[in-house]
């Protein structure tokens, strides 16, 4: 018999790694991670600590991006929407008629009753079967005559809503067999002047605010327009209309109004408040 021998040291290796299929060699989950430097001397499994594997936090997606919402054309001008606060907001008076009447859980909503209910409290309208009658200072009577018909051009219902005083107007709800507008009618002389919705008035009665939306129906045009009173007389400085709705708008003082701006975000209606100051 031969007496055994060692192997050599390469010998040796190279068969350990046959029969371990190399599992010497570095897995994939040792690697170190791209674009991670080591310092000299640590081996790839030492890097793995919370601060290398940490992922950073990723902001929720944010409909502020869509940066068309932000701005409005008026003239060569360009006025500029900002975010405003759902507290202050929360804060500011609601005019009266502003306020969306709705139903009591089980109820439905009685238009004509309450118009009723509106017209106990005016002294210069009242309502006698399909008439609604307006009583000018100068003496003048407006009449404004219902027609419910099945005739998508010909039916109209006019629907008192309120006296808005700093402005002097009377604010009626027309509506249309589909849709419908507001119509604002002069105390003293009985001109009309129509407008997208009931007006937010500024707390010195010189400018008004009708803001509108149905950004999913599309019957009304959403946007918002701009009014000034001037000798008594609405006088329409600007309108736009817009891919978003503005609700309740609210007076922040003699120029900015705060509102909740309804716009389509990942297939639904989404709404946030938003501050605009009027141009002068």
């Amino acid at each position: 018999m031969y007496p055994l021998r060692p192997l050599p040291a390469p010998l040796l290796l190279g068969g350990l790694c046959l029969l371990t299929s190399c599992t010497l060699r570095m897995q994939p989950a040792e690697r170190a991670r791209p674009g991670v430097s080591l310092p000299p001397g640590l081996l790839p499994t030492q890097a793995q600590t919370p601060a290398a594997t940490q992922k950073r936090p990723v902001p929720p997606p944010s409909p502020y991006r869509f940066t068309h919402l932000d701005t409005l054309m008026v003239g060569e001008r360009v006025v500029r929407l900002y975010p405003g606060s759902r507290e202050a907001y929360e804060q500011l008076p609601v005019q009266e008629w502003l306020i969306n009447q709705t139903a009591s859980e089980g109820d439905e909503l009685d238009p004509e009753a309450e118009e009723r209910r509106r017209l106990r409290k005016a002294t210069t309208a009242q309502r006698a079967g399909r008439t609604l009658a307006l009583r000018c200072a100068n003496g003048k009577a407006v009449r404004l005559v219902n027609n419910p018909t099945e005739n998508y051009d010909t039916s109209v219902l006019y629907e008192y809503v309120a006296t808005l005083p700093r402005i002097h107007h009377w604010l009626i709800a027309v509506r249309l067999y589909e849709g419908g507008y507001y119509l604002l009618v002069d105390q003293q002389t009985g001109r009309q002047t129509v407008v997208w919705s009931p007006p937010s008035v500024s707390p010195d009665g010189r400018y008004f605010i009708c803001g509108s939306s149905d950004v999913l129906a599309r019957y009304e045009p959403s946007g918002l327009q701009v009014w000034r009173m001037k000798a008594g007389r609405p006088q329409l400085l600007w309108e736009r209309q817009t891919e978003w709705g503005v609700s309740q708008p609210r007076w922040l003082n003699g120029h900015t109004i705060l509102f909740e701006q309804d716009f389509i975000h990942n297939g639904d209606v989404d709404t946030r408040i938003m501050r605009l100051t009027l141009p002068d």
